[in-house]
């Protein structure tokens, strides 16, 4: 059976509360830690963290303690939190594509056992047996883990291999809510992967009309003066976790609006990124979808965003170009400006 078509206005909010119920439902009462902050040029991971923090916020349930990758202390957390809850920054990093943050998951897992540990929601991606074997058996032997997955596919593997508490829950970007956009200035804004989880190796020139880009490029100029802003800062705090959430802050608003901006640029979008796929939906862009490297794209949509209205699919980039450009001129005679 077929999803009616929904505008953005009524699909957003809709998927930012069940987004908000799955978490109310899992998340241990008392103090908690936020830990993974994604502390790197990829926009998506920062509007998952943001959202994250907006469901908080909404909540009266701020973190006590903030981490990233690289100053997670687990005494500093202990002090912090006590006997509280820990929650992973969610997003697509749990199994083997990304080593250092299923390490740290590993970690956590081995060191805080029996403590409550929440994965906010993630995809999930495994190479081989021994992976899944090894999170299989840290996972049991903590014995206290709830594991949100943010599609079908996910939910089904975990549920196969992992004795933990599983349930299906939308990503954490939703709760940003509907994005205000800033006007076209091309017809067709390609954002396309350029790291390992792009499918396919298509390399051909854009025609006209079209910018091709992705965002893991970040402005050295604009780091530095957010760095100068937070020494400043440190002037008049002196509690180092609130210095370490307004450095956080800062820095995930910022690729935030990097992010919108880049999207915003074209009168259509085409995108292999979930989060792009996400946050033009937020700006009410219309977009051609195509998936990842291992169907974590379009597992997402077909779980969740499937009815937007602007949403389209394609299986190849030059497809995915070519229908955007068709959206746009379809757009423009609906408007009479064609």
């Amino acid at each position: 059976m077929t999803s009616p078509v929904q505008p953005a206005d009524q699909l957003v909010p809709e998927l930012a509360g069940r987004f908000a119920a799955g978490v109310d439902a899992v998340l241990p009462p008392g103090p908690l830690a936020l830990v993974d902050f994604p502390d790197h040029s990829n926009v998506g991971d920062s509007a998952i963290w943001l959202g994250e923090m907006a469901y908080l916020r909404a909540r009266a349930r701020l973190p006590a303690y903030h981490s990233a990758l690289g100053n997670h202390d687990d005494t500093a957390m202990r002090a912090a939190i006590g006997d509280g809850a820990i929650l992973i920054h969610g997003g697509g990093n749990f199994g083997t594509l990304w080593p250092r943050h299923e390490a740290f998951r590993l970690h956590l897992l081995r060191s805080h056992k029996g403590r409550p540990i929440v994965q906010m929601p993630q995809s999930i991606h495994y190479a081989g047996e021994a992976g899944i074997a090894e999170m299989a058996g840290a996972i049991r032997e903590h014995g206290n883990f709830t594991l949100l997955v943010r599609d079908a596919r996910s939910l089904a593997f975990a549920q196969r291999h992992f004795d933990c508490r599983v349930a299906l829950c939308p990503d954490a970007a939703l709760m940003l809510g509907r994005q205000r956009r800033a006007p076209a200035r091309v017809p067709v804004m390609a954002l396309l992967r350029t790291d390992h989880e792009r499918a396919g190796s298509e390399e051909e020139a854009v025609p006209p009309g079209v910018i091709a880009d992705d965002w893991l490029e970040e402005d050295s100029r604009e780091r530095r003066r957010i760095r100068l802003s937070l020494r400043l800062r440190r002037l008049f705090t002196r509690d180092p976790q609130a210095m370490r959430l307004a450095r956080q802050q800062m820095l995930a608003q910022w690729r935030l609006a990097r992010g919108l901006a880049m999207l915003s640029q074209g009168e259509a979008v085409v995108t292999d990124r979930l989060h792009a796929h996400i946050l033009s939906l937020l700006l009410d862009i219309p977009h051609v979808l195509l998936d990842n490297s291992y169907g974590k794209v379009r597992g997402f949509a077909e779980q969740w965003t499937g009815a937007y209205a602007g949403l389209s699919h394609a299986t190849t980039r030059r497809e995915a170009i070519d229908m955007a450009l068709q959206l746009r001129r379809h757009t423009e005679t609906a408007h009479g400006l064609g």
